[in-house]
């Protein structure tokens, strides 16, 4: 990446992120929550993420989702916005900052390798309809890596005790609920951009659906999501499998969002 304005806010939002993560894991060994300091270092590494997707966008003329490199950051700025604004409010979800703020420092250390070349976005993509998929996806995305952080912690307790951030089962079962909660949550944002993704894709390319590597890829987490929620609601599931279960769809859904656009030789190319 060369050295421009742009760039330095991203460094000093990486930066932002790194501090946030050493001290989510320096207050977990000496058995606090996550204080102030903490959320401060996490929103302004978010905030100058934020400013640099503002000033690319101004100078390009388009949003941030066409290149790799543009979709990293706009995810980059929009879960540590997103995800910052639930610890800020609710505190009982700050355990999942050891396992959340790690991925987002390795989406950081990936944008630094990654070409930061502009593209240039089709006249039939601008319409209304794809800021409402792109920003229901982004929500989807920032409640599913929130729910396979609390799940992440709960599993570290199991494999080896965290101390005091989950010492009472009250607290695991508590976080456990929670979980499934905005595991239900991203269920309906992923639904909603799933029908919103497909009027757009009628104007944009004359066809709802064609069932391309994304949006089979999308489907099949929209698919696995529901089931887990399914089993969760009708079957005495072992909350570490139910655990695992909220972590796959992290994963399907992280591999859909930057992994499928990129190798995908459909329309959805380099698009989310």
């Amino acid at each position: 990446m060369s050295l421009t304005a742009e760039s330095l806010w991203i460094w000093g939002g990486i930066a932002g992120y790194t501090g946030s993560t050493l001290a989510a894991w320096h207050q977990a060994r000496r058995r606090r929550c996550c204080n102030k300091a903490f959320l401060l270092l996490f929103f302004s590494g978010a905030l100058l993420l934020s400013i640099a997707v503002a000033e690319r966008w101004l100078r390009l003329g388009y949003g941030p989702f066409l290149t790799l490199f543009e979709i990293l950051l706009s995810n980059l700025a929009s879960l540590g916005l997103l995800i910052g604004l639930v610890f800020w409010r609710l505190p009982i979800t700050r355990p999942a900052a050891i396992v959340v703020l790690p991925i987002l420092l390795v989406l950081g250390i990936w944008i630094l390798t990654v070409p930061s070349d502009a593209s240039r976005l089709p006249a039939t993509y601008e319409t209304v309809l794809l800021w409402i998929h792109v920003g229901l996806g982004k929500i989807f995305l920032a409640a599913s890596l929130l729910a396979a952080g609390l799940a992440g912690v709960l599993l570290l307790a199991r494999l080896k005790p965290l101390p005091s951030l989950l010492s009472t089962s009250a607290e695991q079962t508590l976080l456990d609920t929670l979980a499934w909660r905005i595991m239900a949550l991203a269920f309906v944002f992923h639904s909603l951009m799933l029908i919103a993704g497909a009027v757009w894709a009628q104007d944009a390319w004359g066809r709802y659906w064609a069932w391309d590597s994304l949006e089979t890829s999308t489907f099949i987490t929209w698919l696995v999501l529901g089931i887990s929620l399914h089993l969760r609601v009708t079957w005495r599931l072992p909350h570490w499998l139910g655990w695992w279960l909220i972590v796959l769809v992290f994963v399907l859904a992280f591999l859909t969002f930057l992994g499928l656009p990129f190798s995908s030789l459909g329309p959805h190319k380099g698009m989310l």
